[in-house]
C-alpha cells in the first residue's frame, strides 16, 4: 500500500500521464490542424474558440502544444533507448570481465563525456544537416556512458556476492552472469536513471530545437515553439509562457516520478545517489 500511494510516484505519473495523454491524442485528432494558417485570428487570446489562443500565424496554440510534446517525448524517449541498449551492456562488461576492457569502457565513456548534446548535434548537423533525428542520435550518444556508468556500478555491488561465485562455480560465463544474475538486480537502477534521462532529453530536445538544430517546420516542438515565440515576448508573453510552462510541468512530473520510483523500487538507491549518475 505504501509503494502505490508513494506521493511524489502518484503526483509526477499524474502530471506525465496528462501530457503523454495530450502528445499520443495529437496522433489521431488537435482541435485544428498545426499547419493551418488563418492570419485573421492571430494573437488571438484564450477564448472557447481557441482555449490557448492562437500564435502569430493564426496558429491553435492547444494544438501545436499537443503535437509539439508528442514530438519532445518521442525525441527524449528514443534517445533514452539508444542510451541503454548501447550503456547498458558497456556497463555489465566492464563490471563482469574488468581489466582492460573495463579500462576501455572507462575511457570510451569519458571521451563521450567530453562532448555534451550540444556539441555533438553541431557535428552531426554539419554533416548531416539540422532535424528531430540527428537531434536523437546526438541526446541518445550522450545518454551512452550515462547508462554504462549506472550499469557498471551496480553491478560491481553486487559481483562479490557469494551467489555470483556459485554461478561461477557452477561453469557460467561473464555474458551468462551478467544476463541471468546482475542485470534484473540492476534493473531498478536503469529503470529511475531512464526516468531522469526522459526529462533531461526533453530538455535537451527543447534546447537544441530553440538554437535551430533540432526539429525543423512544418513539424513542431515545444522548444521550436520558444523559439518563433522569442522577438514577441514584449508585445504577446502568453506565446512563450505556453511552451514554457509545458516543459516545465513535464519535466518537473518526470522528476517526481524518478524521485518516487526510486524510493519505491529500492531505498538503497536514494542513499547512492543513483539519479545523479549523469553529474
Amino acid at each position: 500500500m505504501k509503494t502505490r500511494w508513494h506521493p511524489s510516484l502518484v503526483i509526477g505519473l499524474i502530471g506525465t500521464g496528462i501530457f503523454l495523454a495530450l502528445a499520443l491524442i495529437s496522433l489521431i485528432w488537435t482541435p485544428y490542424p498545426i499547419d493551418q494558417i488563418d492570419l485573421a485570428r492571430k494573437f488571438a487570446g484564450p477564448g472557447a474558440e481557441h482555449w490557448l489562443g492562437t500564435d502569430f500565424f493564426g496558429r491553435d496554440m492547444l494544438s501545436m502544444v499537443m503535437a509539439g510534446t508528442l514530438t519532445s517525448f518521442v525525441v527524449a524517449a528514443i534517445a533514452v533507448a539508444i542510451g541503454m541498449v548501447i550503456g547498458v551492456p558497456l556497463g555489465l562488461a566492464a563490471a563482469a570481465w574488468g581489466g582492460p576492457v573495463e579500462w576501455l569502457v572507462l575511457r570510451v565513456n569519458d571521451f563521450l563525456f567530453a562532448f555534451p548534446a550540444i556539441i555533438t548535434a553541431i557535428l552531426i548537423t554539419a554533416l548531416f544537416g539540422p532535424g528531430a533525428i540527428n537531434a536523437m542520435i546526438a541526446i541518445g550518444i550522450f545518454n551512452i556512458p550515462v547508462f554504462a556508468r549506472v550499469a557498471r556500478g551496480g553491478a560491481l555491488s553486487l559481483k562479490s556476492l557469494d551467489y555470483i561465485g556459485a554461478a561461477r562455480l557452477a561453469g557460467m560465463g561473464n555474458w551468462e552472469i551478467s544476463l541471468r544474475h546482475l542485470l534484473p538486480n540492476v534493473a531498478s537502477l536503469i529503470i529511475v536513471q531512464a526516468t531522469i534521462q526522459l526529462a533531461l532529453g526533453i530538455l535537451a530536445e527543447a534546447g537544441l530545437s530553440y538554437v535551430g538544430l533540432g526539429t525543423q517546420p512544418p513539424a513542431t516542438s515545444l522548444g521550436l515553439m520558444l523559439k518563433d515565440a522569442q522577438s514577441l515576448f514584449l508585445l504577446h508573453p502568453w506565446l512563450t509562457y505556453v511552451p514554457g510552462l509545458s516543459i516545465v510541468l513535464i519535466v518537473i512530473s518526470l522528476n517526481l516520478a524518478g524521485d518516487g520510483l526510486r524510493d519505491m523500487l529500492d531505498p538503497r538507491l536514494k542513499r547512492e545517489g543513483i539519479a545523479n549518475a549523469a553529474a
